[in-house]
């Protein structure tokens, strides 16, 4: 497995970097954190753009990556990029939400009819005012990354409906709107920083909801026999910089790591979309029970109203979220 998905990254790597022009050289090491492990969407986005920014500036500049976990939780990440103790990340846009209010956004339920619609929302103009929105935080948002649509699974029950999701103790982002969401689905939302095997295989917790290749990668279905393609949240990485340090640094500096980063996420997107049907092929494999058409009308009936939900209260977030919808509104023929 760890052999293909080096070769998917590869390939996806290869038409950006054999293109990559070199550019000035900048004498620098940049400190990047990300909390999963090696293999990982995050780290595939992270090499990649450690790899384009060492070809691009001659490799004068080094991209030194702190990953599963040593820097703390993803909420620890960002305030070490706040104050000035990491330069860079790359996070689930889940948890930045208690800094950026408007990253909440992103995550209401069934937005995104698909990956596409998804790139075209946040690679346009209301995906910039996020990036734009986070400088009020103390950051620099530069490019969006994915860990791809979030599924369900749990040690319980099969959940086909949403409500056979009620009471189940399940491990969430350290998000405001994510503890609203599966509030207002039934269950029981914990939250907790990643990973969280060791809590489920205690039965801490009943389940937790990820993409795919996070249940692969982290072994989850050794502890979790129950998944449920529930597809119910779009998860958007998000690579930023500390705002200070980002000021500190010339302008073609900027451009150069901007550049970089917003390639190594079109690449990460690419390798995570063409790993997703093998990563489920696995999964089933390895003895997980697979409902791959849950009643997701059911769950949909359950989260029309969230915009009423306390993490949009605020008028700006509300009006953005309102927008958002407008965009992402179905039409004939949407798959999701």
């Amino acid at each position: 497995m760890h052999r293909f998905i080096l070769a998917l990254a590869a390939l996806a790597l290869a038409g950006i970097l054999s293109a990559a022009p070199a550019g000035p050289a900048f004498a620098r090491t940049v400190r990047l954190g990300i909390v999963t492990t090696p293999g990982s969407a995050q780290h595939v986005c992270a090499t990649a753009f450690q790899d384009l920014a060492a070809q691009r500036s001659g490799g004068a500049v080094e991209v030194k990556i702190f990953h599963s976990g040593t820097l703390g939780s993803e909420t620890d990440i960002l305030r070490q990029v706040q104050m000035g103790a990491v330069d860079m990340a790359i996070v689930t846009l889940g948890p930045l939400d208690t800094f950026v209010p408007e990253a909440a956004v992103v995550g209401f339920p069934f937005l995104f009819a698909s990956p596409g619609q998804a790139d075209a929302v946040l690679d346009g103009p209301l995906g910039a005012e996020i990036l734009t929105a986070a400088e009020r935080a103390g950051f620099k948002g530069l490019a969006f990354s994915e860990n791809g649509f979030r599924n369900l699974t749990n040690a319980v029950r099969p959940v086909h409906t949403v409500d056979d999701a009620r009471g189940l103790k399940i491990r969430v982002m350290e998000s405001a709107l994510d503890r609203e969401l599966w509030q207002a689905l039934g269950a029981n939302p914990t939250p907790m920083a990643w990973p969280v095997y060791s809590e489920l295989q205690q039965g801490t917790i009943d389940g937790q909801e990820n993409p795919l290749s996070v249940i692969w990668l982290y072994r989850l279905h050794e502890v979790q026999p129950y998944l449920s393609l529930t597809g119910h949240v779009y998860s958007a990485h998000i690579g930023l910089a500390g705002l200070n340090w980002w000021n500190t640094l010339p302008a073609a500096e900027q451009t150069l790591l901007t550049g970089a980063l917003r390639d190594a996420a079109v690449a990460q997107r690419a390798w995570n979309r063409a790993a997703e049907a093998d990563f489920l092929a696995r999964l089933r494999q390895a003895g997980m029970t697979v409902d791959e058409h849950p009643d997701l009308e059911s769950f949909k009936a359950r989260t029309r109203d969230l915009r009423d939900l306390p993490a949009y209260a605020n008028p700006r977030v509300r009006a953005l979220l309102d927008r958002f919808l407008e965009a992402t509104r179905p039409t004939q023929g949407d798959a999701r």
